[in-house]
């Protein structure tokens, strides 16, 4: 079974103005789905391996044999961060995180706008192409990380709370170079009731995308 692309779950251009509909359709059509052929190719000879859901996949990266090793940590991560990514945005602007979420973010980090501060400082940091994520470990504890490339936290045995692609294809068309803007508008769109259901849920993972 190979894994396909899963639909966004709002129009390409529901996140205007903070991010255009022409970056989110090069960006879902193009790049998410060349991360999902190429993993399809790299799982061709193993049809068990390609039946898992991505989140498990990726939670099983090191029994994946060497020689695809590293295709499916790539595209394998590619697909699970990206197919988390469109959930974590919202055309619902301006929101707020409640409940237990906003409790855990003001206890670790002191408030939401010290937390959005350093999440904002650390995803101005990455050099290169990665991500940066707000993550859950076993203890229910929150941090922030990056991770390069395509990795994925679940690799690590970490759940992914919130997460920001700070891939130059992420902003390019609209922002150029400007990345500070980049992350400035992402706070706009973030999508914290899907965030908040993933702090909670103790099976929080990518999606059953498959």
């Amino acid at each position: 079974m190979a894994y396909i692309l899963p639909n966004l779950p709002y129009d390409y251009s529901a996140l205007e103005p903070y991010i255009d509909e022409q970056t989110m359709r090069l960006h879902h059509d193009m790049h998410h789905q060349t991360y999902i052929n190429n993993l399809n190719a790299a799982l061709k000879d193993h049809p068990k391996l390609s039946e898992l859901p991505i989140e498990e996949l990726m939670g099983q990266i090191d029994k994946v044999p060497k020689d695809i090793k590293k295709a499916v940590r790539n595209s394998g991560g590619g697909h699970a961060n990206h197919s988390l990514f469109w959930k974590l945005l919202s055309p619902h602007f301006d929101a707020r995180p409640e409940g237990s979420l906003r409790d855990a973010i003001d206890s670790e980090f002191g408030s939401l706008e010290k937390f959005k501060k350093q999440f904002t400082e650390i995803s101005l940091s990455v050099f290169g192409s990665g991500w940066t994520w707000l993550v859950k470990d076993d203890a229910g504890k929150l941090r922030i990380m990056t991770t390069a490339n395509q990795d994925s936290p679940i690799s690590d045995g970490l759940t992914p709370i919130l997460g920001l692609d700070v891939w130059e294809h992420a902003y390019y068309l609209k922002y150029q170079n400007r990345r500070p803007k980049y992350v400035e508008a992402f706070w706009h769109i973030v999508n914290w009731q899907e965030a908040a259901g993933r702090f909670d849920s103790e099976l929080a993972g990518v999606g059953s995308e498959s």
